[in-house]
């Protein structure tokens, strides 16, 4: 694990927030050991807090907690990157499909700012090779023009689900051996994505988020 300096005493949120970050940017290895006891000395908190968090993060899909071996980052495997990315995709084209439905201009306007921030953030990448020096800000970038993409389909449940989903595939396709999921690729399909929502271009954009996720299922 990277990435982990010592803290003062935290709040359960903000450990969990910290822990649930790490886990779906590769500071832990997938099956790594979430040792307890270094946890809680470097939140300065209880035993209890520590398993608290730990299990909360259990029940979100992103830590596995085996009887008499404790807690673990979950492990990967290609059939479970294809269940999620496939899972994945019918949420996002639905969410995007409701989303273009019943969207206003007030949408359309967050979601081109939020292509803005993550088109910049790519370009960069882009000329630099690598995601590692803008991994956070890359990542909640990422993840909100996603999130923004469905946020017009007024549906909390759909939206809570695809939260879960997302969080579970980008632990599994992260880490350092694939770049933390970067594909040179992405700008251009953000772009299409973009474009096919605003023009609200329903089987376009469908389209268009199948292709920007397809390469992560088996073939």
């Amino acid at each position: 694990m990277t990435d982990t300096p010592t803290r003062s005493k935290m709040e359960t949120p903000a450990i969990y927030d910290d822990l649930h970050r790490k886990l779906v940017t590769a500071q832990f290895g997938h099956g790594e050991k979430l040792k307890s006891e270094e946890l809680r000395q470097t939140y300065g908190c209880s035993a209890n807090t520590i398993r608290e968090v730990l299990f909360r993060l259990s029940t979100a899909g992103l830590v596995a907690f085996e009887e008499q071996r404790g807690f673990r980052a979950r492990r990967t495997s290609k059939e479970r990157q294809h269940d999620l990315t496939q899972f994945r995709i019918l949420l996002e084209q639905e969410g995007a499909s409701l989303s273009m439905k019943h969207g206003d201009i007030e949408w359309e306007a967050r979601l081109s700012a939020a292509h803005h921030k993550i088109s910049h953030i790519e370009s960069e990448v882009r000329r630099a090779g690598t995601v590692v020096h803008v991994l956070a800000l890359w990542s909640n970038a990422e993840w909100e023009f996603h999130d923004t993409l469905i946020s017009a389909c007024q549906s909390p449940l759909l939206r809570e689900t695809y939260k879960t989903i997302y969080d579970q595939f980008r632990q599994q396709l992260v880490s350092r051996d694939t770049n933390y999921g970067y594909y040179i690729e992405n700008i251009e399909e953000h772009r299409a994505i973009l474009e096919a929502a605003l023009a609200r271009d329903e089987p376009s954009c469908r389209k268009h988020i199948r292709d920007h996720l397809a390469r992560n299922m088996l073939n």
